[in-house]
């Protein structure tokens, strides 16, 4: 870089993080991280931990290099991913790794660490912008638990002062940079863990833009939503999921709660690390049927969430634009497969659409406005590609007002682009 930048805009995304930065004469720039031979604007939010000897500190790796580095490791590691869904969790305190104990905001510095070294960029010394969901993840989320966790977890790396604003915001402002005249300005980003839509009325009085929020909403309801869904309905019940066990001369359904977390990526990562894998040990032992909880079993054992994980997204991504996919997760003892038709993924899913759909007149009418006002409708985000959430909004707004951007770089160069304006701070979501 030729000159160092005014401005910082961070996207921490339950899935991916990106980093772009803004500069005096306007300019804004994505960072990206070289891998082998590719250069990524793209940074998986995911960390791997392991040690160099037994009882030593934990080493953490981040980003692609989590993948490579849990390869590596042949089991004997701890991988975990979507962790930014933990923030707003008060439930959540800490998690063993190894022989340290490590809370979310240590989670949060150890990660932009790893990122910081393949980077090579250090996020202080200009203006901070950092993106936020509208409404956090979680059941009873608290939001300014979320907000603490994410200043002392920046803290650790020695960054004070940033400025914390709205993720749909951020990708307000990229969008609003090619408008060519005045327009009501929705904008849906759909992140990993939640969705969040904010109004904003954009105009240029003399030529230079101007923005005015008119109202904002979010739901716990995203990509690793749909994601659930495939587990439980697809992959849950060949792990156990509808068996029985016997307890003191009575046979018992399987235990629910252990599927709800093999559901929630961030949660199947810490069953590693707690009580679950143990309880799940003894119940093999008493099972009608141990077979399919050996296997759930050695997916914890082995660390196979990642791998699960992608198979599960490209059957998602694949049903985008195919009517029936073959599902298949294979590794070691496990070999699930599938036939899943869009039409049985879209039922799965009637619940979340009709949240996300639920937040959106929220934000409507929170403004005061009727669909028929909204000019344009900015989608963005990976779930934006989904055909039934395509038409939630074509239903609602018109399929002509819709468009759609790169899914991963918007949000960041938006909050760049705040950190270079006039006035930042009148931005700031209040806490």
């Amino acid at each position: 870089m030729s000159n160092a930048p005014a401005a910082v805009g961070v996207d921490f995304g339950t899935s991916n993080t990106v980093v772009s930065l803004g500069f005096a004469d306007g300019r804004v720039e994505t960072i990206r991280v070289p891998y082998g031979e590719e250069s990524l604007s793209v940074y998986a939010s995911a960390l791997t931990f392991w040690q160099e000897r037994r009882g030593g500190a934990p080493q953490a790796e981040g980003g692609p290099f989590a993948f490579d580095r849990l390869m590596e490791q042949h089991g004997h590691a701890r991988f975990l991913q979507s962790f930014k869904t933990l923030a707003a969790s008060p439930h959540f305190q800490t998690t063993g790794i190894f022989n340290q104990r490590f809370a979310f905001e240590d989670l949060l510095a150890a990660f932009f660490r790893t990122w910081r070294r393949h980077s090579g960029v250090d996020l202080a010394g200009a203006q901070l912008v950092i993106g936020r969901p509208v409404r956090f993840a979680g059941a009873t989320p608290d939001e300014a638990l979320a907000l603490r966790r994410y200043r002392d977890g920046f803290s650790k790396l020695g960054v004070e002062g940033g400025l914390y604003v709205y993720e749909p915001v951020g990708a307000a402002f990229s969008f609003a940079q090619d408008l060519a005249g005045d327009a009501v300005v929705l904008v849906a980003d759909f992140g990993g863990g939640t969705s969040d839509f904010s109004l904003m009325r954009f105009s240029r009085p003399g030529g230079v833009l101007k923005a005015e929020p008119l109202g904002a909403s979010g739901v716990g309801v995203a990509g690793d939503s749909f994601d659930a869904r495939i587990v439980e309905e697809v992959v849950a019940p060949r792990l156990g999921k509808n068996g029985e066990y016997r307890s003191f001369g009575k046979v018992l359904p399987m235990p629910k709660q252990y599927y709800a977390r093999l559901s929630r990526w961030h949660e199947l990562a810490l069953m590693k690390g707690g009580p679950d894998l143990r309880e799940l040990r003894e119940l093999a032992k008493t099972a009608l049927d141990p077979d399919p909880l050996e296997q759930f079993i050695e997916l914890i054992e082995q660390d196979l969430g990642l791998s699960l994980y992608r198979a599960v997204s490209r059957a998602k991504v694949a049903l985008s634009s195919a009517e029936r996919v073959d599902f298949r997760f294979a590794d070691g003892d496990i070999d699930i497969r599938a036939k899943v038709t869009r039409a049985e993924f879209e039922g799965w899913i009637a619940d979340d659409l009709a949240r996300i759909g639920a937040a959106v007149d929220q934000a409507l009418a929170q403004a005061g406005m009727q669909p028929r006002q909204v000019d344009r409708v900015f989608l963005t985000g990976g779930t934006s590609f989904v055909p039934a959430v395509q038409r939630l909004f074509a239903d609602r707004f018109g399929a002509e007002a819709l468009t759609t951007a790169d899914p991963f770089e918007s949000i960041s160069r938006g909050l760049a682009l705040i950190g270079l304006s006039d006035n930042p701070a009148q931005w700031v979501a209040a806490a």
